[in-house]
């Protein structure tokens, strides 16, 4: 089980105090935010790709690697790159490069994004999004499988014996999650390439989570990669926390009430009743994120939007020291009746070895065959 945690990269004014951070100021504090996230034993930091204001997030990949210069251990994903408007050779190149200069230290998840007028300013119809997500995804896959591709589709000119290049690392292109709110075909995308399916999990209520999560379970064991209880799940899920849950209430209540994304709606109590958004206690954080597996089963991975809705730097540095006095329990607590054949998270040193033990059987089936 990894848990990390995930920005969208906004530029929020402080409801509190009145004062916007600048785009530098909110680039440098992503990077000190995710340092801080290995400081206190998190698996993976995420970071977004949008291309307006106010996102400081155009390129997720320039700020992975600057991110992994000065890590060690963490992962770093993405949430999301944006496999409707970003061309797959250059996701496939960029990201490629990515993970040689990581050593295997990333991931990806793909989407489609929440802002409209993207779509025409690199040239695509919003219209079209699921079947550029699909036929995108359908390129990237082969460009990382396959050393030589001939293409033709509807959304870009043709491919003739192009290679993409740097080739995967030990021959194991990056693993891919497929992250969706609310689109079933997504869910089917995942599965049918036995990828992972990441929900974001933030704004709608369990019910909806459970049944987006088991249709993509159904349909993984379905394409036959496994039981459906080895599907890799991912959830999102956010939180404000002080010692005190009073506390938590009485602080966080102007940024909700403010936050561009929720506020001027429901009241937090009404919000925090009807979705994962947990204010409160530290136990009160550790109840409610253990309960997720309550409607989706034992996932892979969890991560937590905390920097977020004007916070200043200091108050999610803060957020992120209680996280990680609350991950010895958070980690007891999703392994405690977890089966032994749910799969852990992907990374790259397994699935390498995977392989390699999948080759070498291969061998010995060839050999016995000779005998």
């Amino acid at each position: 089980m990894q848990l990390g945690i995930f920005s969208v990269g906004d530029v929020t004014t402080d409801p509190t105090t009145g004062r916007t951070p600048t785009e530098h100021e909110r680039i440098k504090a992503q990077v000190e935010i995710a340092k801080k996230a290995e400081d206190v034993g998190l698996d993976v930091v995420a970071v977004g790709q949008h291309h307006n204001p106010p996102f400081v997030a155009s390129s997720p990949t320039t700020t992975m690697a600057w991110i992994a210069a000065q890590t060690e251990r963490i992962v770093l994903s993405t949430s999301t790159t944006l496999i409707t408007t970003t061309d797959p050779v250059r996701i496939a190149e960029d990201y490629g490069t990515l993970q040689h200069l990581t050593d295997g230290r990333m991931d990806l998840m793909l989407g489609r994004g929440n802002t409209g007028p993207v779509y025409p300013w690199f040239g695509k119809d919003i219209r079209e999004g699921i079947n550029l997500a699909i036929e995108n995804y359908a390129l990237l896959h082969r460009l990382w499988h396959e050393d030589v591709v001939d293409w033709q589709g509807r959304f870009r000119t043709p491919l003739q014996g192009f290679t993409a290049t740097p080739r995967p690392l030990d021959g194991v292109a990056p693993f891919v999650w497929h992250g969706s709110i609310r689109s079933p075909e997504i869910a089917e995308q995942a599965a049918y390439y036995g990828d992972g399916f990441f929900h974001n999990h933030i704004f709608w209520p369990a019910s909806h989570t459970e049944q987006m999560v088991a249709l993509y379970r159904r349909r993984f064991e379905h394409y036959g990669h496994g039981r459906a209880d080895q599907a890799f799940v991912g959830l999102g899920g956010q939180f404000f926390m002080r010692r005190n849950s009073q506390d938590a209430v009485n602080e966080f209540r102007p940024y909700f009430d403010n936050a561009p994304v929720y506020g001027h709606g429901p009241s937090m109590e009404e919000f925090t009743q009807a979705t994962p958004l947990t204010v409160g206690s530290p136990q009160q954080v550790i109840e409610r994120t253990l309960g997720f597996r309550d409607y989706v089963g034992d996932y892979q991975r969890q991560l937590f939007l905390v920097d977020h809705a004007g916070l200043p730097l200091k108050t999610v540095l803060e957020q992120l020291d209680l996280l990680g006095e609350i991950l010895p329990d958070l980690r007891a607590g999703f392994a405690e009746g977890r089966p032994a054949h749910v799969p852990d998270a992907p990374t790259h040193g397994a699935r390498v070895a995977a392989l390699a033990g999948s080759e070498g059987a291969d061998t010995d089936d060839s050999e016995e065959a000779s005998a």
